[in-house]
């Protein structure tokens, strides 16, 4: 298993969009987002090379993967490192995601 460690940004991405759903949905929501987020984490850390390498493709990151989580139209962003990922960002779907990542 390889340890998955968040860049600040994709902290503060967590966060942000477990308040967006709590405000949205109510507590409920934003806790299944924040434990869905968390299962996904684990299911990299398990497999690391599932996550899809087009985004790092089209934004010239190589390496770059992304893997999106049941039920919530985001997805973590990352780089497999020699020990451990490196988890670059939390984004939705809708956002920039060129922009965003360059």
């Amino acid at each position: 298993m390889t340890a998955a460690l968040l860049r600040p940004r994709a902290e503060a991405d967590l966060v942000e969009n477990t308040r967006h759903f709590r405000t949205v949905g109510g507590d409920l929501l934003g806790e299944r987002f924040f434990t869905a987020a968390l299962a996904a984490l684990r299911k990299i850390e398990r497999a690391p090379g599932i996550g899809s390498p087009r985004i790092g493709d089209l934004c010239g990151v190589p390496g770059l993967r992304s893997w999106p989580f049941k039920g919530f139209s985001v997805r973590w962003y990352y780089l497999i490192t020699d020990d451990h990922l490196d988890v670059v960002r939390l984004l939705a779907d809708t956002q920039d995601l060129i922009a965003l990542l360059q």
